[in-house]
C-alpha cells in the first residue's frame, strides 16, 4: 500500500469543510462529505489510513456512522473483510456489546460476536476526540478475542483521546 505524497493529503484535507457553531456554539464541525465525494482524495486518505498496517489485518472494524465510509473503502482496498461496530440496538441478532461514558450520559456500542478469535482488526473511524467511542470499540473487539493490530482515524481533534487510548499503533492521517 503506498503512502500517499504531501500534495495529495494537502488536497484531500482542503476539501473538509468546517461548520462553526454545530451541533452546539463553540464546536467547529468537521464535514468530510466533500472529501469523501472525490474519488482521488478518498483513494489518498484511504491509502494514507492503512499503510502503516499493510499486511497486518485481516478485517477492518467501522465505528458507525461515518467510520463506516472510510472502513468499507479500506477494506476493499486493501482485499479485507468488514466487521461493522453498530450503536445499540441495530443489529438483528445476539451480539455483544459494550457501555461507555458520554459527556452528556452513556452510550452503547455492539457487534456480531462470530469472528474468529485472533482475528487480525485494524480498526478504522474518523474522528478520535477524548476516545471515548474507540476506547469502546477496542473493548468490544477484545471481548469477542479480535486482535486489534492498529486503530486508524482521519481526523484527530487535540482532546486527549491519544493519551486515553495510550498506544503507538494510532494512527491519524490529519491532526488538528
Amino acid at each position: 500500500m503506498p503512502t500517499p505524497d504531501a500534495a495529495a493529503l494537502a488536497r484531500a484535507e482542503s476539501l473538509i469543510a468546517v461548520t462553526p457553531d454545530y451541533p452546539q456554539p463553540g464546536v467547529l464541525f468537521r464535514d468530510i462529505a466533500p472529501l469523501l465525494a472525490d474519488a482521488a482524495a478518498l483513494r489518498t486518505v484511504v491509502d494514507a489510513l492503512t499503510a502503516p498496517f499493510a499486511g497486518r489485518f485481516d478485517v477492518v472494524a467501522g465505528v458507525e456512522a461515518r467510520g463506516f465510509l472510510l472502513a468499507g473503502a479500506a477494506a476493499i482496498a486493501t482485499g479485507a473483510g468488514l466487521v461493522p461496530i453498530r450503536k445499540a440496538g441495530k443489529l438483528p441478532r445476539p451480539a455483544a456489546s459494550v457501555a461507555y461514558a458520554l459527556e452528556y450520559g452513556e452510550a452503547v456500542l455492539e457487534m456480531h460476536d462470530d469472528i474468529a478469535p485472533g482475528t487480525r482488526v485494524l480498526l478504522v473511524d474518523d474522528v478520535l476526540a477524548t476516545g471515548g467511542t474507540l476506547g469502546a470499540a477496542r473493548e468490544l473487539l477484545a471481548r469477542v478475542q479480535g486482535d486489534v493490530v492498529g486503530t486508524a482515524v482521519l481526523l484527530e481533534l487535540d482532546l486527549g483521546g491519544r493519551g486515553i487510548l495510550g498506544d503507538e499503533a494510532l494512527h491519524a492521517v490529519f491532526r488538528l
